[in-house]
């Protein structure tokens, strides 16, 4: 489906639209945004991606979201995990990604403390979802301004992540991410999206 194309109206969406990138920004809501990951290289991008923001508007990570994927290694842990403070200096000086030295450290801290959740419950995936129980929270909101920042999972979540060692993992940063990854369905109830996902 192209995006421009869309038979579905803006008033049919519930987000604001960003004015300067319009047809990424639908793009996101109508393919990504609120559908469950389970895969966990997928759920380690947005967790990076979601870090990186902070501070930050969302479509300016979008649209250095290819950037990244190069300049990460395509968010593998591995690599990542691995990086040195010479690739540290390198990224530093990429204009395709966020030249941020805190956030990109935290990557590689957050990569690294990835890795020994894998280990210990078989997968990300395992670990993380266990916050909302297994499967996702489906809201029933009447308006954006209902949608809340944070929740008490997000909170408990932003909690254990620090006790293992991961960065830029506050509560309002881990409600992004649930919502961005499924978790949380926080489509509102006239957006034709809420209807869609399960």
């Amino acid at each position: 489906m192209h995006v421009g194309h869309s038979p579905v109206s803006i008033e049919q969406r519930h987000f604001i639209l960003d004015t300067r990138e319009p047809n990424l920004y639908i793009e996101y809501h109508d393919r990504e945004w609120g559908v469950p990951v389970h895969d966990d290289q997928r759920l380690l991008e947005f967790f990076i991606l979601e870090g990186t923001q902070a501070g930050l508007s969302w479509i300016t990570i979008l649209k250095k979201r290819e950037n990244y994927r190069l300049a990460l290694d395509g968010f593998d842990a591995g690599r990542i995990a691995r990086y040195k403070a010479s690739k540290i200096k390198s990224l530093l000086k990429d204009p395709g990604i966020v030249r941020n030295r805190l956030k990109l450290k935290a990557t590689v801290a957050n990569a690294k403390a990835f890795l020994k959740v894998q280990s210990e419950f078989s997968s990300f995936d395992n670990y993380i979802w266990q916050f909302v129980g297994g499967k996702p929270i489906r809201n029933s909101w009447k308006s954006v301004a209902e949608i809340p920042d944070k929740s008490d999972e997000s909170e408990s979540m932003s909690k254990d992540l620090k006790k293992r060692g991961f960065k830029f993992v506050g509560p309002t940063i881990c409600y992004a991410f649930m919502q961005a990854t499924g978790m949380v369905n926080d489509h509102t109830i006239d957006c034709f999206r809420y209807r869609e996902i399960k």
